[in-house]
């Protein structure tokens, strides 16, 4: 089954590619069943091998890059956090018609946050702003800068105007009090110290879920150095009103840093339902939730 295409420029991948480049480069591995995992990931397709690893692919060009990074930091880091995360067991090579390089990583059980919904939210918020914090304290030298670890302007601040008209013009927003919160948004203080370490991307997508409660984070393509602020967006893609207190004094930030996450939430929202609402509408209603979640948060200064 060939891994469902989420843009244009995407390269062909389906199980069969998956068998040959396994076997070819673990012949130890051969015989094991493969088989598609649904995600609404859009950088990488998930295939299960056996029971117990999961074959990674970039679907693009722009996302083999992060292969070298997840090998070679993912080791460094997982000691250090309460949370489990994935374990690099081999590297594959470009081979097969398959020009990107790829990874095999340990299978970590439950289900994605986007399929099931989280259902002790008080106990995620606490553990995910734990496992963030303890991110943040591991030695940063030498990391790479996330692609989300600078000014929110970075990332999606020239799409922002011209989403916003759109999704105002059909109703999706309210056009003028989306953009006078992002004008305050612009208007914050940024981050001055030195860069620490980010996930880059705690979506509902990357978060595992067993009996309800949250049991590992995965997907660390958005993985290295910067503000920490990014990471805050899941006070609004996933957390409550009632949960996001937990999430904030458990995840250690200050009041600027709280203040410009909810201004990531709000970029990335509007940015992410404006691309991805034909594309991806499993993504693009997380979106949906981000900057809903964050507008009236914004207007009450929470």
């Amino acid at each position: 089954m060939a891994a469902p295409k989420k843009h244009p420029d995407e390269v062909d991948i389906d199980e069969d590619l998956v068998r040959r480049l396994v076997g070819r480069q673990f012949p130890q591995w051969a015989e094991l069943p493969v088989r598609a995992v649904p995600s609404a990931g859009t950088d990488n397709a998930m295939y299960r091998l056996g029971d117990a690893m999961a074959v990674r692919l970039p679907r693009l060009p722009s996302a083999a890059r992060q292969v070298d990074k997840e090998q070679r930091w993912l080791p460094h880091l997982a000691p250090h956090l309460p949370l489990p995360v994935p374990v690099p067991l081999g590297k594959g090579v470009p081979a097969e018609g398959y020009d990107l390089p790829w990874s095999v990583y340990g299978w970590l059980d439950g289900e994605n946050a986007f399929d099931a919904p989280i259902g002790d939210l008080a106990h995620a918020a606490v553990e995910l702003g734990r496992f963030g914090a303890a991110l943040r304290r591991v030695d940063a030298t030498g990391g790479p800068r996330s692609f989300r670890g600078g000014h929110v302007t970075e990332w999606g601040g020239e799409y922002m105007a011209g989403a916003i008209r759109d999704l105002g013009a059909d109703g999706t927003l309210d056009a003028a009090a989306v953009t006078e919160a992002w004008e305050s948004v612009l208007r914050l203080p940024q981050w001055e110290r030195d860069p620490v370490w980010v996930h880059g991307d705690l979506l509902p997508g990357n978060l595992l879920a067993r009996d309800g409660r949250l049991s590992a984070v995965i997907d660390f393509g958005g993985l290295g150095t910067g503000d920490p602020a990014c990471d805050m967006m899941a006070a609004w893609t996933l957390f409550t009103a009632e949960t996001r207190p937990l999430f904030r004094e458990a995840a250690e930030v200050d009041d600027a840093t709280w203040a410009r996450g909810r201004g990531w939430a709000l970029c990335w929202g509007v940015v992410t339902e404006h691309y991805y609402r034909v594309a991806n509408p499993v993504l693009a209603a997380v979106a949906r939730r981000a900057f809903s979640e964050a507008l009236p948060d914004h207007e009450a200064g929470a």
